[in-house]
């Protein structure tokens, strides 16, 4: 064997080993992998043992006693001598070819499930290591045993069959249940994604991986993608986690998102959340849910920003900094007098053009364009493009502000009906 050999796992399995004096042993099922990631070498696992079959017997040995050759390309599995492998490498490590092999992986750059075609090991004198997964279409075409000739047809044409490698210090299982395997820092890396991302991600996966991946966001993450799965996903995801960590997760949700899922949820689970929700939280997700499906106040964002007309713009903008709201919080500012009736609005961009000391009433706009809270869901694309905004302002019949319908969430609304009606 040279120093360093390198070669596939698609090349092992199948494989008839002989011992050294060429006669037969067995043919290859799969190789066992160091599964603790604390004890790779260089980030890499140490390849332990090989699971072998022959006749009607099926073996576990240490894969130390094995050699791996490689001649014209061709690989050949060589067997010093069979010492059966501990028992507790049989239980705990990797099966590359059960665990891995055809499953999927979260690749953070691109930001999507792959699945892996193929496993590249390489051989040195203190061991065999997996050291990448072959995501690529070579990887498919080498295990189907045509990759050769079609890159010799290739080369004819100055083209390449696309390669795509993910080093394995990137690799970790996800839950060994179902085999299911992830980038190894995704925990850490799953961090920097956008929710949508990481939303796109977990609704790729598997149920129970799904839950794991998701269990593993901080709070304030775990909120945020909640808030962009889809509800059959936001539904799994409710169901999967203790009571008291989902109150925890929709109290920091916006009310109108919490009463979209618990309108979709039975309604003993949505009493229990709500009983364990914040009070405040609670009692403006459940007037939501009073609302009918069909009313503008079913869709309307409770989350609005309003300010009495004598505040100056420095003390706006130093409740704006203490309370840290939302983006879509900020569409639309609110003038509300001591009954909370609505009575004008600003915007973001009138306080940074205005001085400090200035008073709102000096840059508001009074009587607004406003909805009512049980006026047609239907009726509110009429209004956006008549009067082109990002958000409309939401009152009762006595005029008091209840919130504010966001363009995002109509357009959400539209796009259900259409999927509905085709």
């Amino acid at each position: 064997m040279t120093a360093i050999t390198t070669f596939y796992l698609s090349r092992l399995i199948g494989k008839k080993v002989s011992d050294i004096n060429g006669n037969y042993v067995g043919i290859v099922k799969d190789l066992l992998a160091e599964s603790d990631s604390s004890n790779y070498s260089a980030g890499h696992p140490v390849v332990h043992g090989i699971k072998l079959k022959s006749k009607n017997t099926t073996g576990f040995y240490s894969f130390q006693d094995f050699t791996i050759e490689k001649l014209n390309g061709n690989v050949k599995v060589i067997c010093h001598q069979l010492n059966e492998l501990p028992v507790d490498h049989i239980n705990n490590d990797l099966y590359l070819v059960d665990s891995v092999l055809d499953k999927q992986i979260i690749d953070i750059n691109g930001r999507k499930l792959v699945r892996v075609n193929d496993v590249r090991l390489v051989s040195i004198v203190n061991g065999t290591y997996a050291v990448a997964v072959d995501i690529g279409i070579e990887g498919l075409l080498r295990r189907i045993g045509i990759v050769k000739p079609l890159k010799f047809s290739a080369s004819l044409f100055k083209a390449n069959i696309p390669s795509k490698f993910i080093l394995w210090e990137d690799v970790e299982t996800i839950d060994s249940s179902n085999s299911n395997i992830k980038l190894s820092k995704s925990y850490k890396k799953l961090q920097t994604l956008h929710p949508s991302d990481l939303a796109d991600i977990i609704e790729d996966l598997g149920r129970k991986a799904s839950a794991e991946v998701f269990s593993s966001l901080d709070e304030e993450q775990a909120a945020d993608v909640l808030e962009e799965l889809e509800i059959e996903t936001q539904i799994h995801i409710i169901k999967s986690l203790p009571i008291e960590k989902a109150a925890d997760l929709l109290d920091k949700m916006p009310a109108d998102e919490v009463a979209d899922i618990f309108d979709a949820l039975g309604d003993e689970k949505v009493e229990l959340l709500l009983n364990e929700m914040e009070k405040d939280t609670s009692q403006e997700v459940r007037e939501l849910l009073d609302y009918p499906d069909h009313t503008v106040g079913s869709i309307m964002s409770t989350e609005v920003m309003s300010f009495n007309k004598n505040t100056t713009v420095e003390e706006v903008f130093a409740e704006l900094r203490a309370q840290q709201p939302e983006a879509e919080s900020l569409y639309n500012l609110f003038v509300t007098d001591e009954n909370e009736v609505l009575i004008a609005t600003f915007s973001l961009r009138d306080l940074v053009v205005s001085r400090p000391e200035t008073k709102i009433y000096q840059i508001m706009k009074p009587s607004p364009v406003r909805l009512r809270d049980f006026q047609e869901i239907d009726e509110i694309a009429e209004f956006i493009s008549k009067y082109n905004m990002l958000a409309i302002p939401v009152v009762d019949q006595k005029e008091v502000l209840q919130g504010m319908v966001v363009i995002d969430d109509v357009i959400d609304d539209l796009m259900d009906k259409g999927r509905m009606n085709k």
